[in-house]
């Protein structure tokens, strides 16, 4: 099956889904709220100097200031880069020499705030094209290693060498591979003319302040991912599908002819059969197809994956049956975390298996299946226990963060749908109720929610209401009511 984008808007947030042979390989979130922040250039001021950490924090105008690794001041580190191509480090020295309390300095953000921790920046700049990055404070050129061919790694290495802006960086993405030199150069000197721009809006104005903004999630989905691989891409929102052509156009007009707007009165990601694929994805038992299953459990200093042969009994070979499921696990294992967006140490348990050829075999189809995550991974090996460690760049919340919240009554224990779900399924019942009622502008609907939802909306969305009833032109009224579940929507239909 081909590979697809899927992308539904709705008023308070914007899913992108990608699709991999029909099944979901990845899923961002974006909201209204807590905006985003990685990809965002601020002007900051250094408010400590935490010599014994070599660190310092940062107050770029956001809720927490933002912790500055001394690593990230200094040198670009090998793993900044989402291509996977690896940069040179700087030598180090001490912090003090470098910064001081009250400086006003540009950065980065690297990683989104998680929990109690503040957002993580940098000040080595990073600008993505389509086809290239932009390194500002960086002499260097990379190419991305999933550009395998040799001879086009050479090629494009030429090629930017000869646009290459004297004591700045390059490194070129996958998706450069087979671009013609024009097209390369383009891209270089309008990332040249967005930095100028940024270093124009750092010189005057209060500080902390943002003087950049990465763009949104269907912007970045449009760089990104959207790449001759893909057989359609699909939106359900007209404006935003015409923001898209426009997008398009400019950077890979063949394109245009794949994007599809779905103009359907029923939910895009249910057609797509996406809802369930997420729920999947947010259990903690994950069945394969042989019959065996994966345990995936969360702690705060890592994730644990537990194989087991489940249901799947094999043949006469013992051998062969754990081996069977454990190639099928490292597949669907490599999934999992791409899909749930799972960063940090990740342990997994394979079943024990007596062969050092069948642990081999294992581990290389783990690695194999690991190579279409964008993200950066690192295999490392089996420990003396027999089991697999490796790591994950986080950058953002998992999808079990970012869909559900910690059950106050159980102390996390549990998980309950947080109240932006709650608010998304209440939109599509909104749209199911208004385009199933005749004369619906006549009419009004009463929605009855539990309380602290109701809360939630007055205090976090205002204008919630006003938005939905324009959208869908119907009239409706919020009721709070202890008598709904936590995660129910009830919506009645009252004649005026």
């Amino acid at each position: 099956m081909p590979n697809e984008i899927i992308v539904d808007v709705s008023v308070n947030e914007i899913r992108a889904a990608l699709l991999e042979d029909g099944e979901l390989a990845e899923i961002y979130i974006e909201r209204s709220y807590p905006k985003r922040l990685v990809g965002n250039i601020y002007e900051g001021k250094v408010t400590s100097v935490l010599t014994g950490m070599q660190a310092a924090f940062v107050d770029i105008g956001y809720e927490k200031n933002a912790f500055l690794y001394f690593g990230d001041v200094v040198g670009i580190k090998e793993d900044k880069d989402e291509e996977d191509v690896f940069l040179p480090k700087l030598n180090n020295c001490n912090i003090t020499k470098t910064l001081k309390a009250g400086m006003q300095i540009m950065v980065q953000v690297l990683k989104e705030p998680f929990g109690t921790k503040g957002p993580r920046v940098t000040t080595n700049i990073m600008l993505p094209g389509r086809y290239t990055v932009l390194l500002p404070n960086a002499e260097y050129i990379g190419i991305s290693r999933r550009i395998e061919d040799e001879e086009e790694r050479s090629r494009l290495k030429k090629v930017v060498d000869m646009h290459k802006p004297p004591n700045m960086g390059i490194i070129v993405r996958t998706a450069a591979e087979g671009t013609d030199e024009e097209v390369l150069a383009n891209d270089i000197k309008f990332l040249l003319k967005l930095w100028e721009k940024i270093k124009q809006a750092a010189k005057s104005g209060p500080v902390p302040r943002c003087i950049h903004k990465d763009l949104d999630l269907i912007g970045r989905t449009v760089r990104d991912m959207f790449l001759q691989n893909i057989s359609r891409f699909v939106i359900n929102d007209k404006s935003a599908c015409l923001n898209v052509l426009e997008m398009v156009d400019m950077i890979s007009p063949s394109l245009k002819q794949k994007v599809v707007y779905f103009d359907k009165d029923y939910d895009l990601f249910g057609f797509y059969n996406i809802e369930s694929k997420i729920e999947r994805a947010l259990s903690r038992k994950v069945w394969l197809k042989s019959g065996g299953y994966i345990v995936i459990d969360r702690t705060e200093a890592l994730t644990v994956i537990d194989v087991n042969t489940g249901k799947y009994i094999g043949g006469h070979d013992l051998e062969e049956t754990v081996l069977k499921t454990n190639m099928e696990a490292a597949k669907e294992i490599a999934r999992q975390l791409r899909v749930r967006d799972i960063g940090g140490i990740i342990i997994i348990d394979f079943i024990d298996m007596h062969k050092a050829e069948h642990r081999s075999m294992v581990i290389d189809e783990l690695k194999a299946a690991l190579k279409n995550d964008r993200t950066k991974t690192t295999v490392l090996g089996l420990t003396g226990l027999g089991l697999v460690e490796m790591t994950r760049k986080k950058v953002r919340q998992d999808l079990d963060s970012v869909l559900n919240i910690g059950c106050p009554h159980c102390e996390g224990t549990g998980r309950i749908p947080s109240q932006w779900t709650i608010l998304r399924q209440m939109e599509k019942d909104i749209s199911r109720v208004a385009s199933h009622t005749p004369n619906a502008e006549n009419v009004s609907i009463r929605i009855d929610l539990h309380p602290s939802v109701v809360s939630f909306i007055n205090e976090k969305n205002k204008g919630l209401v006003e938005k939905l009833e324009k959208k869908y032109n119907i009239k409706m009224q919020l009721n709070p009511s202890d008598k709904v579940k936590y995660s129910d929507v009830k919506i009645t239909v009252i004649d005026n």
